[in-house]
C-alpha cells in the first residue's frame, strides 16, 4: 500500500482550513452487451442442459440394457436379409426377446453397432440381456449346423446329400472327380453354399494326401499320391472295420507286389455304374469277366482312378498297412474277415462261411455235428473270395470268386490266377452280397470265424 507524501502546512491558521476533497474519478463508460454472445451463452447453457438429460438418459439405456431379458427359454431366430435396425428391434419384441425397441436402437447407435447387424440365423440364451442380443447380431455368431459325409461314397453321391440338404443354398458348379474329396464332419450356418461346402472339401483332402504321402514307407509299391488315393478307395469299400484297413491294405499291397490280380468286387460294381456307387444286386457271372478299365479281376494293378472317396484312415491304412504274408480274405460272420497266407487256409475259412450261411438262413434246422477246423489264420490283411459250390441254376445270379478282396466266400485263385472253382468245373451259386443290400455278408454279426468258441458245430 503506497501513502501520499504528507504536505506541511505554511502557517497554523492555513492548517486550519479545510483540504478540498479531491475531484471525482471520471465515469467509465459502460460498454454495450453483443447479442452474439448473449445468445452463445444461452446456446451453451442448452447444451450442458441437453448433455446432461442425454448423459442420464443413456446410462438408464444402459442399465437397462444389461438387464437379464424376458426370454423364458433359448430360442432360435432368424434374421431376414437386407434387415435394418428398425426391422431387427420390430422383430426381436415380437419374438418377446426385448421389451422397448426404441431401447435396442438407442444402444446400437450408441454402441456402434448398428453398421454391423447382419442376417442369419441365432441362438438366444434364456434370459439373454438387450446387450447380448445386440453383440451376438452385430458378431455375426449364427448357429452352426453340421453335414456329415460317410468314407466310401463316390462324389455324385455326396453332390447328391448336398442338394437334398435344405440349409444349403446354391448349386455345385461341377461334380468333383472321384477321389477329391475329404469325408468328414462339416459345420456350416443356414444359407451357406454348397460350393462352399465342396470347395472346402476338396482343399481339406489336399492337404490331408499331402501329409500322408509325406510318411509314406520307401517300399510302398504306389508311386503317386493319385495311386495312393485309388487304393486307399478300394480298401474304404471292402471293409467298414477301422481295426480292419491296415490289415485289408495290406493284403492289396502284398498282391500288387506278387504281381497278382487285385480281384475286388467293388472295382466290378464301379465298371458297371460308375459314381452311383451301388449295384442293388448280385454281380452276374458275366459281369465278372466283363472288361472295364475298373474291373480288377481282368485289368492288371491298380485301376485308372478311385472308385470312391477314401476317409483319412483308409490313406492312413495304405502307407500304414500290415507287414503280413496274407492274400486272401472272406467275411467271417462278424461283420469283419477272416484273413489267410495260403489257398488251403483260405478254402477252409470259405467252406466255415458258406456252412454259416446256410444255418443263418435256416435256423430251424440244427447242424450236424462235427469237429471245428480251429486253424486261425495270424493276424493279416483280408482277402475275401468265393469257394466252389453247386453247378448254377439257369436264370440265377452266378458269381466266381477266384481271388480275394470281395465280399462273399469263394475260390481265391493261383498266384497264376487259376480258379479252383473252374478247374472242379463247378461254380458257386452267387447271394445277394452287393453292398446296399440285406444279403451283404458284412451285415451279418452272428458268428465270428476268428473266434472258435463263438463258432456253432458246422457239418464237415
Amino acid at each position: 500500500m503506497t501513502h501520499s507524501p504528507r504536505v506541511a502546512p505554511k502557517s497554523p491558521s492555513e492548517a486550519l482550513k479545510p483540504v478540498a476533497p479531491p475531484a471525482p474519478p471520471p465515469k467509465a463508460r459502460r460498454r454495450r452487451r453483443s447479442p452474439f454472445i448473449g445468445m452463445m451463452s444461452g446456446l451453451f447453457t442448452a447444451v450442458l442442459v441437453v448433455a446432461g438429460l442425454a448423459g442420464a438418459g443413456i446410462a438408464m439405456v444402459g442399465s437397462q440394457s444389461r438387464a437379464p431379458g424376458p426370454l423364458t427359454s433359448d430360442r432360435v431366430l432368424i434374421i431376414p436379409k437386407d434387415s435394418g435396425l428398425t426391422e431387427i428391434a420390430e422383430l426381436l419384441q415380437r419374438e418377446g426377446m426385448i421389451e422397448h425397441p426404441w431401447a435396442f436402437r438407442v444402444s446400437a447407435l450408441v454402441s456402434g453397432n448398428w453398421t454391423k447387424l447382419k442376417a442369419g440365423e441365432y441362438l438366444f440364451k434364456a434370459r439373454a440381456s438387450q446387450a447380448d442380443i445386440l453383440d451376438i447380431i452385430a458378431d455375426g455368431k449364427a448357429v452352426e449346423h453340421a453335414l456329415t459325409v460317410p468314407e466310401g461314397l463316390t462324389s455324385e453321391q455326396i453332390v447328391a446329400r448336398l442338394r437334398d440338404n435344405d440349409l444349403l443354398t446354391g448349386d455345385v458348379i461341377q461334380v468333383p472327380r472321384e477321389g477329391t474329396i475329404l469325408p468328414d464332419t462339416y459345420r456350416f450356418p443356414r444359407g451357406f453354399t454348397r460350393q462352399g461346402i465342396i470347395d472346402r472339401m476338396t482343399r481339406d483332402q489336399r492337404q490331408i494326401l499331402a501329409d500322408v504321402w509325406r510318411r509314406k514307407p520307401a517300399d510302398l509299391p504306389i508311386k503317386t499320391p493319385q495311386e495312393l488315393v485309388v487304393l486307399a478307395s478300394i480298401v474304404e469299400k471292402e471293409t467298414g472295420r477301422a481295426d480292419e484297413r491296415p490289415r485289408v491294405a495290406g493284403v492289396f499291397i502284398n498282391r500288387l507286389n506278387r504281381k497278382m490280380k487285385l480281384q475286388s468286387d467293388p472295382t466290378i460294381v464301379y465298371g458297371i455304374v460308375g459314381g452311383k456307387g451301388t449295384l442293388g444286386r448280385s454281380i452276374q457271372r458275366s459281369e465278372i469277366t466283363q472288361a472295364t478299365p475298373y474291373n480288377t479281376y481282368v485289368i492288371d494293378g491298380l485301376p485308372p482312378g478311385p472308385i470312391a472317396n477314401p476317409g483319412r484312415a483308409a490313406l492312413e491304412a495304405v502307407v500304414n498297412h500290415s507287414r503280413t504274408k496274407d492274400l486272401y480274405f472272406v467275411a467271417d460272420g462278424s461283420g469283419g474277415h477272416a484273413f489267410a497266407e495260403t489257398l488251403e487256409q483260405h478254402n477252409r475259412n470259405v467252406g466255415r462261411w458258406r456252412q454259416l450261411e446256410s444255418t443263418r438262413r435256416e435256423p430251424g434246422k440244427p447242424p450236424a455235428e462235427a469237429s471245428v477246423d480251429k486253424v486261425e489264420p495270424p493276424p493279416a490283411p483280408d482277402t475275401r473270395t468265393e469257394a466252389p459250390a453247386q453247378q448254377p441254376v439257369e436264370g440265377e445270379a452266378i458269381e466266381t470268386w477266384p481271388a480275394p478282396g470281395n465280399r462273399r466266400a469263394g475260390v481265391a485263385p493261383t498266384q497264376q490266377g487259376a480258379s479252383l472253382a473252374g478247374a472242379a468245373g463247378t461254380r458257386a451259386r452267387a447271394f445277394d452280397a452287393s453292398e446296399g443290400t440285406p444279403r451283404d455278408p458284412l451285415l451279418n454279426k452272428t458268428f465270428d470265424l476268428n473266434s472258435p468258441k463263438q463258432i456253432p458245430t458246422l457239418r464237415p
